[in-house]
C-alpha cells in the first residue's frame, strides 16, 4: 500500500468492522521520533522563499522526504520550518526501515 520510503510504511495495518459488515483498513498512529537522536546530515539556513520540499530534494534526493526534515526538527507542521528567514534547520540522515 505504501512505498518503502513512506513514513507510514512500517506502521501496522488494522481492520475496523463497521456495523453494516464492511471492513475498513487503517494504519495505526505514527509517533514522531526524537529528532535530537537522529544523526545529522547537514544544517540548513532558511533563505527567502525557501520551500521544505526543495530542501529535501537537495539534501535527501527526493522532495517527498520533507517529512524526514520535520522529524529531525521535532516539527509536525512543515510550514513552521521555513516561516522565518535565517532560521537554522537540521536535515538528518535518512531513516528508512525495511520490514
Amino acid at each position: 500500500m505504501f512505498d518503502h520510503t513512506s513514513r507510514y510504511y512500517t506502521l501496522e495495518t488494522n481492520v475496523y468492522e463497521a456495523d453494516d459488515g464492511r471492513q475498513i483498513r487503517y494504519k495505526t498512529r505514527r509517533f514522531l521520533p526524537d529528532g535530537e537522536k537522529m544523526p545529522l546530515l547537514v544544517e540548513v539556513t532558511v533563505k527567502p522563499g525557501e520551500r521544505l520540499d526543495a530542501i529535501a530534494a537537495e539534501h535527501l534526493g527526493d522532495p517527498l522526504q520533507f517529512w524526514q526534515v520535520c522529524d529531525a526538527n521535532n516539527t509536525m507542521n512543515p510550514f513552521d520550518l521555513v516561516d522565518e528567514v535565517g532560521k537554522k534547520i537540521k536535515v538528518a540522515l535518512p531513516q528508512f526501515q525495511e520490514s
